[in-house]
């Protein structure tokens, strides 16, 4: 049997903000990179030419190139077979980047867990009775009250709509 490799791929570069850079992921999540961390746990010193990715005004020259981060403002090159030396891109792994990143709490999720947990007490139910209700557990229902789990669509509207008796709505502004 095949065993699929899911390997990670930035798909946006939402912000750039001092040694921040805020981004997402092809799993859907919005992730914040720590710069200054992720270069020192890679080695990168001030010998090493990405050392410039410290300053700030360097930082923010990054580019979304073959769904990882890139940077042409540094000048690193690589010796060819023939011997010739050619310029590359300061490019790091995705799987890196993802692994030296923490996940960005956004508002709407940081007030979905409120929104149930006030719904669900609204209506009189525990975190049991409500998983119950929609199907899921009450581990589940507590990580979302408590911001520590993303909820999919059809089981937040299953949450909603079936264990609450309330009407999902969602707006794009």
């Amino acid at each position: 049997m095949r065993k699929t490799i899911k390997i990670p791929r930035i798909l946006k570069i939402n912000k750039i903000d001092g040694h921040s850079i805020f981004v997402t992921f092809n799993n859907g999540e919005s992730r914040i990179i720590d710069f200054r961390k992720v270069l020192k746990s890679i080695g990168v010193d001030e010998n090493s030419p990405g050392f410039i990715l410290y300053n700030d005004i360097e930082l923010k020259k990054a580019v979304l190139r073959n769904n990882t981060l890139s940077f042409d403002n540094v000048e690193q090159y690589i010796t060819m077979r023939n011997g010739q030396k050619e310029r590359m891109p300061f490019e790091i792994g995705a799987d890196v980047l993802l692994k030296h990143s923490y996940s960005e709490k956004s508002e709407m999720m940081l007030s979905l867990g409120r929104h149930i947990r006030d719904a669900r007490r609204k209506a009189g139910l525990t975190q049991q009775e409500l998983a119950i209700m929609s199907g899921t557990s009450r581990t589940y229902i507590s990580r979302i009250e408590n911001e520590k789990s993303d909820v999919e669509l059809a089981t937040l509207k299953k949450i909603i709509e079936v264990g609450l008796g309330r009407k999902l709505e969602i707006k794009i502004k």
